[in-house]
């Protein structure tokens, strides 16, 4: 069995990158070897050497793995869209077996590997395949990246039920880009009712910290402080 988390979210643009890469970077500074994939990327930039993920340079920064981008994020695709989408739009047919050698490789490489998924559980990433259907072949516990503000609730009791309904274990939710200072009623209550309502442990409120800055590869240390206070070794047991 791989030790490690299959980091997911409640929707796209939740914050996941950040959320995976500042544990990322906690183990690593711990002395442990962590290793990071982005399996299924969209969104790609275009440069010299092909299309790059961004998310994918972020991890590999935070871990300082050796990995080439290329086997880190092996399915890379232009434009911002759901797999899927990405993929008919660029004539393609999406082939899963570069991806799972690559997690093969990455797998006996690292200790501890963190998995980062792409948008929710039920995005699609081939015709008949979705997130949660490739999380259930990485055999890795999930960790649920949720919202702050009203809607929350829902969005994360969706996510943690459908998991559940494909027999995927949720080891903790973490709340990203959170206002410890907000005077906002729903944003203030619903950590503990998330909580209640999934029967799920919050493990962290991650502030929304004015120093990220993703493309220059900068985490921010509130962010950091955060995700240190997190159960790393319950989760990763």
């Amino acid at each position: 069995m791989t030790r490690g988390l299959f980091i997911t979210g409640t929707d796209t643009g939740v914050g996941k990158t950040i959320v995976t890469a500042a544990i990322a970077m906690i183990l690593r500074d711990a002395g442990a070897d962590v290793g990071v994939m982005k399996p299924v990327a969209t969104g790609c930039v275009r440069r010299r050497e092909g299309l790059v993920s961004e998310d994918a340079e972020l991890l590999a920064k935070a871990a300082d793995v050796p990995e080439p981008l290329e086997e880190i994020s092996p399915i890379r695709l232009a434009e911002p869209l759901a797999p899927t989408v990405a993929a008919a739009r660029a004539r393609l047919t999406l082939d899963l077996a570069p991806m799972w050698a690559a997690w093969r490789r990455l797998r006996r490489a690292h200790e501890i590997m963190l998995v980062e998924g792409i948008g929710g559980l039920l995005c699609p990433v081939t015709p008949t395949e979705c997130v949660a259907d490739l999380a259930k072949t990485f055999g890795l516990p999930l960790l649920v990246v949720a919202r702050p503000v009203l809607g929350t609730i829902n969005h994360t009791a969706l996510t943690v039920e459908a998991a559940r309904a494909r027999g995927l274990r949720v080891a903790g939710i973490v709340i990203n880009r959170y206002h410890h200072d907000s005077t906002d009623l729903a944003e203030t209550t619903n950590p503990d009712e998330i909580q209640r309502v999934t029967g799920v442990e919050v493990l962290g409120l991650v502030p929304d910290d004015p120093k990220v800055d993703f493309r220059a590869g900068v985490i921010g240390e509130d962010v950091l402080a955060a995700a240190r206070q997190l159960s790393l070794k319950k989760l990763l047991a």
